[in-house]
């Protein structure tokens, strides 16, 4: 318990015993609050036992930060890393106390919290989750960080808005372009909206996760 309070956070309950679960990292200059609902939207029937965390920085102009943005796609160094290796001890310590496997976890976020979710669900060493939600976010650049696309690669959902103007709709495609090239299997949309989470996308989100996380539910039996 004592990892998992290291970072503050807010646990969704399963209805019963977890199929999965679900955990959401926010953006930038918010908190563990702002995606907490999206918990309920994605997973209506409480079928998986859900997390939001709080990003480790409060910086200008107020709120949660995960890292100090500098520039775009290249988070800073030595923040990053930091929130990296906290976030990931976190992941860890989820786990061990919903006991739902990394392999059955779908994590996901929206602009930094995407950028997260990338880094944890793919950085080398770290166990693959059953799937990645990547909302208005890029595939982060940072020296001594690095991916694993070595396949076969989770499902992957992306959304991106076209007008959007802190985190262009290129990073989006290209971290589609970069998944599907890796053999992955990726859900895209591109929505008319600026930085922010379509509702609409969300909607087709919630059948792809409870496949998502069946798929790798029977994955895992296949195995045992």
């Amino acid at each position: 318990m004592k990892d998992l309070d290291s970072l503050a956070h807010l646990i969704r309950p399963a209805a019963g015993a977890p199929a999965g679960a679900l955990v959401l990292f926010h953006g930038r200059g918010t908190s563990e609050h702002d995606l907490y609902p999206l918990i309920d939207v994605l997973d209506p029937e409480h079928r998986l036992v859900g997390g939001a965390p709080r990003g480790p920085l409060v910086l200008p102009p107020g709120g949660a930060h995960w890292y100090v943005v500098r520039d775009i796609g290249y988070p800073d160094h030595e923040t990053f890393t930091a929130a990296y290796d906290r976030a990931a001890a976190w992941l860890d310590a989820f786990s061990a106390e919903t006991g739902v496997p990394p392999e059955q976890t779908v994590i996901g976020g929206f602009s930094q919290g995407a950028v997260m979710s990338w880094a944890l669900g793919l950085g080398r060493g770290r166990p693959r989750p059953a799937g990645i939600i990547a909302l208005s976010g890029f595939i982060p650049t940072v020296g001594g960080f690095g991916l694993d696309l070595t396949p076969p690669l989770p499902p992957i959902g992306i959304g991106h808005g076209t007008d959007d103007p802190i985190i262009s709709v290129d990073w989006g495609r290209q971290a589609k372009e970069r998944m599907e090239s890796a053999g992955g299997g990726v859900l895209y949309r591109e929505s008319p909206m600026p930085h922010s989470v379509d509702p609409t996308f969300l909607a087709e989100l919630r059948p792809w996760l409870v496949s998502t996380i069946d798929s790798s539910a029977s994955a895992s039996q296949s195995r045992s």
